[in-house]
């Protein structure tokens, strides 16, 4: 039985790698159906990223990807133009699925949650899923051919 019916999550999803399998696997795997804000190209430039495909094609890869690795499963994925979207918006949001590295977006989403007077949500932090050097796996990484997306050394 699912510990949530609705959970959020987000990235940018560039290069799909094990540690956004991690993210994804915790999310339906405590939520009857996750909502996951994918980072426009918009957004992605804003905070400096360079993402190698553009909305259309990480989508495509991001639904490929639910499909493949977790079928039957209840999903919506909804355009990021900030970096909360859905999660502030719908009241019915329980909880907040963060890696490590964005742990504090907790916080800042509780905050503004309070602020239009809809309830905290939960705050389910995944540990970073590690390459085989003990290092942390990222996208930056693959692009740099050091790692690629199970964390295996390419260098």
């Amino acid at each position: 039985m699912a510990r949530f019916k609705l959970v959020a999550l987000g990235g940018t999803f560039d290069i799909i790698h094990k540690g956004h399998l991690e993210l994804l696997r915790n999310g339906f795997s405590i939520s009857s159906k996750v909502i996951i804000g994918l980072t426009s190209d918009e957004l992605a430039r804003k905070k400096g990223k360079k993402p190698n495909h553009d909305y259309s094609t990480r989508y495509k890869a991001l639904e490929n990807t639910i499909k493949e690795n977790f079928p039957n499963s209840k999903y919506e994925i909804s355009k990021l133009d900030n970096d909360f979207g859905p999660a502030v918006l719908e009241k019915e949001v329980e909880a907040l699925v963060v890696s490590e590295e964005t742990s504090s977006k907790g916080t800042e989403l509780n905050k503004l949650r309070s602020q239009r007077n809809s309830p905290p949500v939960a705050v389910i932090v995944v540990p970073m899923a590690l390459a085989k050097d003990g290092t942390r796996i990222s996208t930056t990484r693959i692009k740099r051919s050091e790692i690629d997306a199970n964390g295996n050394i390419l260098s």
